[in-house]
């Protein structure tokens, strides 16, 4: 069997991606988790852009999730993306759909004030209904099956987790397709998995080393 490498780091919304695919493929694969403060020259010389995820095939090269999941598509059964072209191409647009999600959450969590932290709660409330008006949630983003599109969406869902304990933010209330579609993630073991258990204190700790308006919510609420 051909030697899959995913090269990651524990909290990376991205490497989630890569990881649920690959347990959804069943597929066996090493992970190694590096820190992104002190990346190895090793790793510097096979990510052209840097970045995690990283998947080595023998000794070929993978980089970006998205570029990843498509050639799991490729190589790997069963298929994670529609058979009929313009569901699949929908689904590819609401992926990047979820990347964008993914920034202005970044966004949410660093912002260092509370008028810009006040702007991006308000966006991510707009980004969230608009996505409340096209999800299914039967209970997956299109029906009944599960697709790379909910794979983009699980690490989306898992801040909320954390970000919950914090304060009632307010960013997905009244969105019952949402709440259907965010329990059946958290359920799915390929999604529960691809994070380690301790994920929750680690995002705490990393939300308080960026000293941003988040963070002293967060101290308030210790």
């Amino acid at each position: 069997m051909t030697k899959l490498t995913l090269i990651s780091h524990a909290l990376c919304p991205y490497v989630q991606r890569a990881v649920i695919a690959l347990k959804e493929k069943g597929v066996d694969f090493e992970r190694i988790d590096i820190d992104l403060s002190q990346k190895p020259d090793w790793f510097l010389e096979i990510s052209p852009l840097g970045k995690v995820p990283v998947l080595k095939v023998e000794d070929d090269v993978i980089f970006e999730s998205t570029v990843i999941a498509e050639f799991l598509e490729d190589t790997v059964a069963p298929p994670l993306h529609p058979s009929d072209a313009v569901r699949r191409a929908d689904h590819r647009a609401w992926i990047e759909f979820a990347s964008v999600v993914l920034s202005d959450i970044w966004g949410f969590y660093t912002a260092t004030n509370a008028e810009t932290f006040e702007q991006k709660r308000r966006d991510l409330i707009q980004r969230f209904e608009r996505l409340e008006a096209r999800v299914k949630a039967e209970p997956w983003f299109d029906g009944g099956t599960f697709h790379l599109v909910d794979a983009a969406f699980g690490p989306v869902f898992r801040y909320f987790d954390v970000f919950d304990t914090i304060e009632d933010f307010g960013i997905l209330a009244g969105k019952p397709k949402l709440a259907r579609w965010r329990k059946a993630l958290k359920a799915r073991a390929s999604v529960a998995s691809a994070v380690a258990q301790d994920y929750p204190a680690r995002l705490h700790d990393f939300i308080l080393e960026r000293h941003s308006h988040m963070s002293g919510l967060l101290l308030e609420a210790a």
